[in-house]
């Protein structure tokens, strides 16, 4: 298995609430991530690119209100890196009114454990809060007892390969729509490596590649995106074919609110 490297709360300004996007989203199918396509720009207002100080970009991540992102554990994020929101276009040439925000702090999942992925989830509290808007608004997080059903078409975005082997990255957002499957149908991809803090989706001619790591995995529900998964684990290959892994929300929901009501 190899790293995939490429949560709404009261206090959200009303004027933009969870997981409703102010440019709706279009998707086939649901419709480069592989097999995916490009994104409608500022369409998942959530998206966040993490970066290096040199702009390179190395995972993704879902703002989840206006002071926090939510990303993957193993993207191994420092309070020297930037989060950038409002981004559709990396590329130097891109002339958006894109915000560049510093981590503050970045809290790990207590049991994160890199051997077997399980917990794979951090949590980046920024220096001063994104300002929300057309482009940059929050996700919905769902609720421990949520249930997200087996054979959901929910999407993945992310600045991830579009083919394992390509030299670089892409520089607009990919997405793609991938059917969720049940931990059970998983294990026969993945056996004993798949755990109740995962889920697993795709494996259905579109997958997260390398870039996409702590990126998000969402499901629309009762009319609002859901952050159902981030971004975790899958083929070294990015095999269409073979379901890629999430960290499961639901189950790290309680731990999240008490990192937000703490800090």
């Amino acid at each position: 298995m190899a790293f995939l490297w490429i949560i709404c709360f009261a206090f959200v300004s009303a004027a933009y609430g969870c997981g409703i996007p102010a440019i709706p989203p279009q998707v086939s199918g649901y419709a480069r991530i592989v097999n995916g396509e490009e994104a409608v720009p500022h369409s998942w207002p959530w998206q966040v690119s993490l970066q290096q100080s040199n702009g390179f970009h190395f995972c993704g991540g879902s703002l989840i209100n206006e002071n926090w992102v939510v990303t993957a554990a193993h993207c191994n994020v420092m309070t020297y890196h930037q989060v950038i929101a409002g981004e559709h276009d990396k590329g130097y040439n891109s002339n958006e009114d894109v915000q560049v925000l510093k981590p503050a702090k970045v809290f790990t999942h207590p049991n994160w454990n890199p051997s077997t992925i399980n917990n794979d989830i951090s949590l980046i509290k920024l220096a001063s809060p994104a300002r929300l808007g057309t482009n940059v608004s929050p996700v919905c997080l769902p609720g421990s007892s949520d249930v997200f059903d087996a054979g959901m078409t929910c999407v993945t975005s992310g600045w991830g390969l579009t083919r394992y082997n390509a030299p670089s990255t892409p520089n607009k957002l990919q997405q793609a729509a991938l059917p969720l499957l049940s931990n059970q149908d998983c294990k026969q991809h993945w056996g004993s490596n798949i755990s109740d803090v995962m889920i697993c989706a795709g494996g259905d001619g579109a997958t997260s590649c390398m870039g996409d790591s702590g990126g998000p995995l969402v499901c629309e529900k009762d009319n609002v995106w859901t952050l159902v998964g981030i971004v975790s684990w899958g083929s070294s290959r990015c095999y269409t074919t073979t379901p890629a892994v999430y960290a499961r929300v639901t189950e790290l929901r309680g731990w999240v609110d008490q990192i937000l009501a703490a800090n």
